[in-house]
């Protein structure tokens, strides 16, 4: 299991309450309806997310821990399990949309009877004694703050492709400020630990996923990080120049993907007598020139690098630059999903004054920022025994790694160390990109 520093059953109590009421807020406003709809195989209906995070605190920890459990339903397993082979039978992916019943207010009444025996058995629950069990917990509480973020992710694409285009959440828009020229941060050679530090002292090494470790040592060559995130009006004068249509650009596989979709602008925008708008969580709006481009696959981000003549930065770059901004220590900076803001914030114009040139801005938060390293495990790495195992491990190939976090990611849930990852042409997630030169 993930090495940690055990908090007391009342911090894990009040955390799992924290974190299961906040993945029902995010439900408020939502119609019957808006909880079944599977747009696309990548979607999950926001009803299938409420119940499988449910059946994992149900299987992983009240099944396997809390005597004289018994399962809620025992036909819900097969309904609710995701990938794990080692825990079960479960229905097909593709097929989450066709799951009109158990209803809606079934799933609600699923949650709450489990949340009911979680309470109890962390009433009783000491976890210095039993620290496995408070892994596993630990793994829970992460694992559904990772849901929350694709229900908002899948919720953004249900209501995209509905013609009403639907408002999710009201938020004003408030024009953004120009962030200025993008400016550089340079970084000499030398030699990394890249990774979780097991048992150190910051919030970012009390807990973290299998794939974050082994901590390892790293040579990087020297590098230059954009100070600030690449936004929409730079991405526009990529397009005016034709960038969608310049095969040298563009990776082999990337080329073949534009030419299947259809790609001529990111994903969530159209073009309107002229003008281009976009689709966000608040409804269409103008895409705002100053704000950070977003919804990019990796093979857009990498054909806009080279374009800009640089390119992405490695996930060891990135880490070491983000660790200069923020080291786990206290609250995460920049926007989450904690502000309710939904959407990608402006960087800001840039600091004044002594040492202010080159100072990294929006190195967390905002959007998943993709990287060139391909997600393939540290030196040293072994997954984790039994079904928690497949959490990781399994996915590492043909995949990007991101860092740093989105409006759709909980504060709580970020650290420098972490690492997301998709595959090349995913578009429905809130990613981005930053320029790195050598």
């Amino acid at each position: 299991m993930p090495e940690t520093l055990t908090p007391t059953s009342t911090d894990l109590a009040a955390r799992f309450a924290h974190v299961r009421a906040f993945t029902e807020r995010l439900c408020d406003g939502l119609a019957t309806e808006d909880f079944v709809v599977q747009s696309s195989p990548d979607v999950s209906p926001t009803k299938w997310h409420l119940a499988h995070t449910t059946w994992f605190w149900e299987t992983f920890v009240l099944t396997a821990h809390a005597d004289g459990y018994e399962l809620y339903d025992e036909r819900y397993p097969f309904l609710f399990n995701s990938y794990y082979v080692q825990a079960g039978e479960r229905h097909c992916r593709a097929q989450r949309g066709y799951l009109s019943r158990p209803t809606v207010a079934d799933v609600f009444a699923y949650r709450h009877h489990v949340d009911a025996a979680m309470a109890e058995f962390l009433a009783g629950f000491d976890a210095d004694r039993q620290p496995q069990i408070a892994d596993v917990i630990e793994v829970g509480l992460n694992h559904e703050q990772q849901h929350q973020e694709l229900m908002l992710t899948d919720l953004k694409h249900v209501f995209s492709v509905n013609p009403l285009r639907p408002v999710f959440s009201e938020r004003a828009h408030v024009p953004a400020e120009d962030p200025g020229p993008l400016g550089w941060r340079s970084f000499p050679a030398e030699l990394h630990e890249i990774g979780v530090s097991p048992g150190g002292a910051t919030s970012a090494d009390r807990f973290h996923f299998d794939n974050e470790g082994p901590r390892h040592r790293a040579f990087v060559e020297a590098f230059e990080l954009a100070d600030r995130l690449v936004t929409c009006g730079e991405f526009m004068e990529f397009m005016a120049d034709g960038g969608y249509q310049d095969t040298p650009l563009w990776l082999s596989l990337g080329w073949a993907e534009r030419e299947a979709q259809g790609w001529t602008e990111p994903f969530y925008w159209e073009e309107r007598d002229g003008e281009w708008w976009h689709f966000t969580l608040s409804g269409m709006r103008p895409v705002d020139p100053h704000e950070p481009v977003t919804h990019l696959s990796y093979f857009e981000a990498d054909a806009y690098a080279r374009w800009a003549g640089a390119r992405l930065p490695s996930e060891a770059e990135w880490e070491v630059a983000a660790r200069t901004v923020w080291d786990g220590t206290g609250p995460a900076p920049g926007s989450f999903a904690d502000s309710e803001r939904f959407h990608p914030a402006p960087a800001g114009p840039p600091a004044s004054g002594d040492g202010a040139p080159g100072a990294l801005r929006q190195m967390f938060g905002e959007v998943w920022q993709w990287t060139h390293s391909q997600y393939s495990p540290y030196p040293g790495y072994a997954p984790l025994a039994g079904a928690l195992g497949e959490y990781n491990g399994k996915f590492m190939a043909n995949q990007f790694v991101l860092r740093g976090g989105s409006v759709a990611t909980s504060r709580s849930h970020i650290r420098p160390t972490y690492r997301n990852f998709f595959p090349p042409e995913a578009t429905w997630q809130f990613t981005g990109l930053r320029l790195a030169r050598s």
